[in-house]
């Protein structure tokens, strides 16, 4: 039987796509048969407009649920292009035979050509790596290959090179369940272009496709049924990579489209058959070959380490060349190759101890420590070349949708914008932004605004541009949906879920709705919050977020949020894992002392709403409700917290506070009268059962919660007086630090009419309240002389404990000891 020609290929190896092209022109192919998404085949036209490399097909499935993407790059120096078109040049027939880049063998790959994508596969095929370098004394798995395949050796040579490293790369392994998939696909297209009439004097199939699938398509193909294979419908029947079980009935977006693309991005891929490294490098090897690509790397490289005033001498240029040339001869190379010009780089430049590896001699990030000088030469060899699309090139609605938007509100994306958020359209101006930055659009950028979408500033500054990013940034982000509103609250809903019920990021979320104008988010979405909100495990999490959601629903008409079902949903939800987080006794952290008070703010808050709306709507039985929450279950929560003697003096203080605040709601002013009197006692008893160094916790709840009810109090003012006359020198200087914190919870108004009260309670209404209030320059402040006079009572005590005692000369008029 006749057999297909399978050619394995390096992703983005030149000398892989001189073969590729070199095969198709001597043997005419009637059919070339090429790794890529299947579902572009009726498109493949478009890859044939006049378009400046790099270009990618990005490929999407989107819904409710799973959003994934994948992209399946083309350089000119790219085995498949040179076989689209070498195929087109010669007339053969072109089809792209993998599986499109949306399905679930590419779930967790955002690179179609990382070919391995299984770590115990891809363990294996690295183990043969490492057997081959430490074989020949290469150092990193880039200069194994340079060394093998692109040191400008034969066709025929070069094609048996690769057939053996590929058989022994991949062997009897079955691969990844993706990756069998993927190769059941394409085995199924070779085995219907084999099957398909003859043409006399050339070979039936020519199939390029990562090395790694070659051995297994030879073996498969003849298994295969013969007919035209058919492209799957995306599904999600089963459940997604994170876990949700998929909805058969989701609504699904899927697609491909070809976006610019990027030699920096092309460099950026990790994992083996990925492609090659430093693409601006082997572009050059394409075009001029290696001693044009050697030429054309020194002359940028030192150009750019002179730029950035960097050593960079001719003498050291000449060290250079003269390394390189010398490595090559030492390694067999008949020239230098990329390796051999990058470690003599590092010898003849770098003067230093290295703190971290050869930046060739892995993949990935660069690490940190790494010289500058390696870093500089490395961006070089990456290289800065930005792909373009051809006129006409078919593009996602979105694009369109958004320069109508842009161009309805006379925004262009040039230069700096203030936005006045008061002027109707100015506000308008500030959502088509916002839903842009949801985008992650590059050139859209804030620069000066309020942080919440309720904090009553008014002006916003952007800074707006087009950067050559933009374009295949905003293509991709067609697949959130085809306008802008809708894309955005897809990627939004899509941020949403991946806070994964975290109250906090939760709430930036929503603000930044607010923001965009989007209030109605998902039934599913709204369904998963509410249960997700159940899995915070802080307290003092919830109490920032609480209070910005809840301002929000009660006033942001002129955002389009006030009663928000999201809003709804979000705080009906924290408000009920608050109370459950708050029951058991727990310890505050100092550092979180601020935190907790504001969560029992937002409760507190919330509760007060909830009781006035039902009380303002007391007379209509068909009244909605303002909240499903339960104003009584939370004073339960408060008045156990209040009498638990295990809980912290702060949340004791401020689960008080929040009780007294809200006795008097519904009730007459004589019962307001008499509430105050005994929250005042309440109040009193529960600071005297504390010890000192924590009275000022209790205290600092108490007056966080409740400061409108306690401050005007008389008698709060005596008993606290009492409280801390009844102090000896050692308790006072304890409690100072914690009581200096809790009154700072009192505005300076209040702060004042409290020191009326205590010069009153002391005759001494002659001062003004700046003599307890003001800090007066020079003066011993309270606690350092309480901390003077503890120290002299322990060398009273020493004294006394030797027989040694002071007669009343030495004492004060009020009998202290006289200092």
């Amino acid at each position: 039987m006749t057999q297909p020609h399978i050619v394995g290929v390096r992703h983005h190896s030149p000398a892989c796509a001189r073969l590729v092209a070199e095969r198709i022109r001597t043997l005419r192919p009637s059919y070339v048969l090429i790794e890529g998404p299947a579902d572009f085949n009726e498109r493949l036209d478009e890859l044939y407009l006049p378009h400046r490399l790099p270009v990618a097909i990005y490929s999407y499935l989107s819904g409710d649920e799973t959003h994934r993407g994948s992209w399946s790059p083309f350089a000119e120096h790219s085995p498949e292009w040179q076989a689209l078109q070498v195929a087109r040049e010669t007339g053969a027939q072109v089809r792209f035979i993998d599986l499109p880049a949306w399905h679930d063998a590419f779930s967790r790959m955002e690179n179609r050509y990382a070919d391995v994508a299984d770590a115990q596969h891809e363990e294996r095929a690295e183990a043969y790596e490492r057997a081959l370098t430490e074989k020949l004394s290469v150092q990193g798995r880039d200069a194994l290959w340079d060394h093998l395949f692109e040191d400008g050796c034969d066709a025929a040579e070069l094609a048996r090179r690769l057939a053996t490293y590929f058989e022994h790369l991949r062997g009897e392994d079955p691969g990844s369940l993706g990756n069998q998939a993927r190769e059941q696909m394409m085995a199924r297209w070779i085995a219907w272009a084999m099957a398909q009439p003859a043409e006399p004097g050339r070979t039936q199939a020519l199939v390029v496709c990562g090395g790694y699938h070659a051995p297994a398509l030879a073996r498969l193909w003849q298994r295969q049924p013969a007919d035209l294979p058919a492209t799957p419908a995306p599904s999600l029947e089963a459940s997604d990579e994170a876990g949700h079980d998929a909805k058969a009935d989701a609504p699904l977006r899927f697609g491909s489209y070809l976006v610019p693309y990027t030699f920096k991005r092309l460099d950026a891929f990790a994992g083996y058959a990925s492609g090659m490294p430093s693409p601006a490098y082997y572009q050059w090897v394409w075009e001029h070959g290696p001693e044009g690509a050697a030429h054309r790397a020194l002359q940028h490289v030192m150009q750019r380490l002179r730029d950035k005033k960097l050593p960079a001498s001719t003498a050291d240029l000449m060290a250079v060349h003269l390394r390189a040339q010398g490595l090559a001869r030492l390694r067999g190379h008949e020239k230098p190759l990329r390796s051999d010009w990058l470690d003599a780089l590092a010898g003849a430049l770098v003067k230093d101890a290295l703190d971290a590896p050869l930046p060739w001699t892995y993949r990935g990030a660069i690490r940190p420590g790494t010289d500058p000088v390696l870093v500089q030469a490395m961006d070089v060899l990456a290289g800065d070349t930005v792909g373009r699309l051809a006129p006409g090139t078919p593009q996602p609605p979105l694009v369109a949708a958004v320069a109508a938007e842009l161009a309805a509100h006379g925004i262009v994306l040039r230069g700096q914008l203030k936005i006045d958020l008061l002027a109707d359209a100015d506000r308008a101006k500030s959502r088509v932004l916002h839903r842009l930055s949801i985008l992650r659009l590059p050139g859209v950028r804030r620069t000066q605004g309020p942080a919440l979408a309720m904090s009553g500033e008014r002006t916003e500054i952007w800074a707006l541009s087009e950067p050559l990013e933009q374009q295949a940034a905003l293509i991709e982000a067609g697949a959130w949906g085809a306008s802008l509103h809708d894309a955005a609250r897809a990627r939004l809903e899509d941020d949403l879920r991946q806070a994964q019920g975290r109250i906090g990021p939760l709430a930036d979320g929503l603000n930044r709705a607010a923001w965009a104008g989007l209030s109605a988010l998902s039934d599913s979405l709204l369904r998963e919050l509410q249960g997700a909100i159940a899995n915070e495990p802080r307290f003092e999490a919830l109490g920032p977020a609480l209070s910005v959601l809840h301002t929000l629903l009660r006033h942001g008409q002129m955002l389009g949020m006030a009663d928000a079902p999201v809003l709804r949903v979000v705080i009906e939800s924290g408000f009920d894992r608050a109370l459950w987080l708050l029951e058991p006794p727990a310890a505050v952290m100092p550092a979180d002392m601020q935190a907790h008070l504001q969560a029992h703010l937002a409760l507190r808050q919330i509760v007060a709403d909830v009781l006035a709306h039902a009380a303002d709507t007391s007379h209509d039985a068909h009244a909605p409700a303002l909240l499903d929450v339960e104003p009584a279950r939370a004073l339960a929560v408060w008045q156990r917290k209040a009498a638990d003697a295990s809980a912290a003096p702060v949340s004791r203080g401020a689960a008080l506070g929040a009780t007294l605040s809200l006795a008097g709601r519904t009730a007459g002013a004589q019962q307001q009268h008499d509430d105050a009197g005994a929250g005042v006692n309440e109040a009193m008893q529960l600071l005297h059962s504390l010890s000192a160094p924590v009275l000022g916790d209790a205290l600092t709840g108490l007056l966080a919660l409740a400061r409108e009810t306690l401050s005007s109090e008389p008698a709060f003012v005596r008993g606290m007086d009492r409280t801390v006359q009844a102090l000896d020198n050692a308790d006072f200087v304890r409690a100072m630090p914690s009581l200096r914190a809790a009154f700072s919870w009192l505005p300076p108004q209040e702060r004042g009419l409290l020191a009326e009260q205590v010069l009153t309670l002391h005759d001494a209404r002659h001062l003004s309240r700046r003599a307890l209030t003001a800090p007066h320059a020079g003066e011993v402040a309270p606690e350092a002389l309480a901390q003077a006079r503890m120290v002299e009572d322990a060398v009273l005590a020493r004294l006394a404990a030797w027989g040694v005692t002071l007669d009343n000369d030495d004492k004060d008029f009020d009998g202290s000891p006289r200092p």
